[in-house]
């Protein structure tokens, strides 16, 4: 029974007929969408969005209680010898330099030394103390105007060679971090880029089919971006999101622009007319794009499930720039293509020879491509097929093998220690969190009442603060903010511990179901600890539904597909095997330490407690494109007469060239955030890149081919109960084939 024309076909053949008004609409489409987010502004979520439990709680008070937005800043003073103490004149005289030197600046109010009425903490063995103030105005804007405050700092620790002077605080570290990681930020995207174009040209050869995929990427992205801005608005998104939107847009919108133009290419190779091989690059590769960017979308879906509000904005930005770039591939791409015809191959650089037969001059590919068929891979997979079981054993070994260490897996909250390279505030921030533990990372106590400054309720807040020092987890130092209607307090005691390990949690549970019901009923604890233990819990319990939702449906998207159980079922567990192998080479190397002189990083011990879940989700999804891609192509095959042995040779050998391309723009991509200075960031990059050069060489090359072939017709099994599935076209059944060279059959490599 023939399948029906697909979609993919019927929307490429109308793009390709109607090539101008294609591009005009897309072309109004991307420039609406562009000015008019940027007119209506991306709404970015409030603090509380991004939070869970009881923290989300207390910020949802705190965000509604209208308090002042304050910059915080410290100055550490402490003794070098260990000589000098707070009594000693010379040690004075350095304190009240900071003084009078911040306030010279005209930008600091309330500042606090350990000479004051009320005075700012100090050692219990004296040699260290803070001077503590406030950045005037905004304490948004605070960065701004630092610079001055940072200058004078810096002058008294000149004046005072015996002694640390030292400044840190929201402000400085928003100028000082925040700026190193936008110029990496900026980089990363600026390498991004030309890496792309440069891999497309060595894969292509010409300089319109290198451009063409970038362009329709980039172009994506910015439609994408622009409908954010109204989305935003029913559902708000983390700052972030825009440079995740950036990453898989330019890895989606590339590897589909190459599936299409590649068999087009191909088609073209083969003696197709134009129009004929847009028709079959439309009816095959449009179809594989459609079904990929589906299998995509649903697997960032799940991370709807999450119900936190960073991981929600991600699922939302990724949805629409996959959902634009499929768009894009399906309706503009035919266009471009039946536009610029067989220009597309002008301009031939690196890869390509020029030959000369019988007086016609043409052009050859020297990349191992030929006819579409990659010999590379063909001699790959001679012994892959001649000998399955070993190979399969072999690879799967070898992945199992790297997926072992993932059950090692240890998740943590980032911490300063998350900053990598030279920056000395950091390194000051960790000296004060040594002298005062938990300053850096206090515990917040969020209560409200109908007027927290009476006499009554002033008392339970210093009765709060006897009971949590009386604990011996709490700490100086101790502030109480009040919002100005009088109905919030917001109480900041230090805990000990890091803020990140055992003591903190342990401190943070000690508040909450000891002293604080004791004290302070009904008020909430929040802080970066407590928020880091509530984002665990709400994923300890969502990830299994999270997990569920996207094997799922990935499930039923591929049987109905390819109306084979097998298939589905094969697809999901050599998915999941990429990933494990992925999150054991994250445990081996950031968790273990293996390679940190070769990357330049520090570990700490743990993986970022958010990282896993996104991984799973991108990764599941970028691994389904490669491998919808290749089957879609061994079903067409076998649909059209060849054995499933046959089917999978030329599959393999037909998609490699694509396949190796793709992945090498997303692991050179995805490798350039190994270069930043958040070790977060290194690890996603590190651990993207791995996965897909795992996925696209031992998963695809290896183990696809030799389940394959170890399976035989198996692999197409269907059970009569399922008979009903719709039957989906692989190819262009309509129009007639033309036949094969001999150079384009594919024998049986047995």
């Amino acid at each position: 029974m023939r399948g029906r024309r697909n979609i993919a076909a019927a929307i490429g053949g109308w793009s390709a007929r109607h090539r101008w008004l294609a591009l005009l609409i897309w072309i109004a489409f991307v420039a609406v969408a562009t000015v008019a987010g940027n007119a209506a502004d991306t709404v970015e979520m409030r603090g509380y969005e991004s939070a869970n439990g009881d923290s989300r709680q207390a910020e949802r008070i705190l965000d509604g209680a209208a308090f002042k937005d304050v910059a915080g800043e410290i100055v550490l003073v402490q003794s070098r010898t260990g000589t000098l103490t707070i009594a000693d004149p010379a040690f004075r005289r350095a304190v009240e330099d900071v003084r009078k030197a911040v306030e010279a600046t005209g930008q600091v109010e309330h500042v606090r030394t350990p000479y004051d009425k009320e005075p700012s903490p100090v050692t219990q063995d004296r040699r260290t103390t803070l001077v503590q103030f406030d950045m005037k105005g905004d304490g948004g804007t605070a960065e701004e105007r630092i610079q001055p405050v940072l200058d004078a700092v810096a002058r008294v620790q000149g004046a005072h060679p015996d002694l640390r002077v030292e400044e840190a605080g929201s402000a400085s570290a928003g100028k000082l971090i925040g700026e190193a990681i936008d110029k990496d930020f900026v980089r990363a995207e600026q390498l991004s880029l030309p890496i792309t174009i440069g891999i497309l040209l060595a894969a292509f050869g010409a300089l319109l089919a290198a451009i063409v995929p970038v362009a329709l990427a980039m172009t994506a992205i910015f439609a994408a971006t622009g409908l954010l801005a109204f989305t935003s608005h029913l559902l708000h998104v983390d700052s972030a999101t825009s440079n995740v939107m950036l990453l898989i847009g330019l890895a989606v919108g590339v590897d589909y622009s190459l599936f299409y133009i590649m068999r087009e290419r191909e088609e073209r190779a083969r003696g197709r007319s134009k129009k004929r091989a847009i028709e079959i690059a439309a009816a095959t590769s449009g179809r594989a794009v459609l079904i990929s960017g589906i299998t995509v979308i649903v697997a960032m879906a799940g991370m709807f499930l999450t119900g936190n509000g960073v991981f929600m904005g991600f699922a939302e930005g990724t949805i629409l720039v996959v959902l634009t770039a499929v768009v894009g591939s399906l309706t503009v791409l035919p266009a471009l293509l039946s536009l610029i015809g067989d220009k597309i191959d002008a301009r031939l650089v690196h890869g390509v020879v020029r030959v000369v037969t019988g007086g016609r001059v043409t052009w050859r590919r020297v990349l191992g491509v030929r006819g579409g068929q990659s010999r590379v891979w063909g001699a790959i997979m001679r012994p892959v097929l001649r000998h399955p079981l070993v190979s399969v054993l072999l690879a799967g070994g070898l992945l199992v093998g790297l997926a072992i260490p993932a059950f090692q897996l240890k998740t943590g909250a980032q911490t300063i220690d998350d900053l990598q390279g030279d920056y000395q505030i950091a390194e000051t921030f960790k000296r004060i969190d040594k002298a005062f533990p938990g300053g850096n990372e206090p515990a917040v106590v969020v209560v409200e009442a109908a007027d927290v400054t009476t006499p009554a309720f002033t008392a339970k807040i210093e009765d709060f603060k006897r009971r949590a020092l009386a604990t011996g987890e709490a700490n100086e130092p101790f502030a109480v903010a009040v919002n100005p209607a009088k109905t919030v307090a917001k109480i900041s005691i230090g805990i000990k511990g890091t803020g990140a390990d055992e003591v903190s949690e342990h401190a943070i549970r000690t508040l909450r179901d000891e002293v604080v019901p004791a004290a302070l009923p009904g008020a909430h604890v929040t802080g970066n600890t407590a928020g880091s233990m509530d984002f665990n819990e709400q994923l300890g319990r969502r990830i299994p539904l999270v997990f569920a939702f996207v094997l799922l449906l990935a499930f039923v998207l591929l049987l109905v597909s390819f109306r084979s159980l097998v298939v589905a079922v094969k697809a999901i567990a050599l998915n999941l095997l990429s990933v494990a192998a992925a999150y054991g080479v994250l445990v081996l190397v950031f968790q273990k330490g293996y390679g940190e002189s070769l990357l330049g990083f520090h570990s700490t011990g743990t993986i970022t407690n958010w990282l896993p879940l996104f991984l799973f989700v991108i990764l599941f999804g970028l691994s389904m494109d490669y491998h919808v891609f290749i089957l879609s192509r061994i079903r067409e095959a076998y649909d059209k007469g060849m054995s499933t042995e046959d089917a999978v040779a030329f599959g393999i050998r037909s998609t490699a060239a694509v396949v190796t391309s793709a992945a090498l723009i997303m692991v050179a991509v995805f490798a350039t955030f190994a270069t930043l200075s958040l070790l977060t960031f290194m690890q996603m990059g590190i651990g993207l890149a791995v996965a897909v050069l795992i996925d696209a060489t031992i998963v695809r090359a290896v183990l696809l081919p030799a389940t394959m072939k170890l399976l035989g017709d198996w692999n197409w099994y269907l059970p009569r109960w399922l008979g009903w599935l719709p039957r989906l076209s692989h190819g262009d059944d309509a129009a007639e084939e033309a036949p094969e060279t001999p150079e384009e059959r594919v024998p049986a490599l047995v």
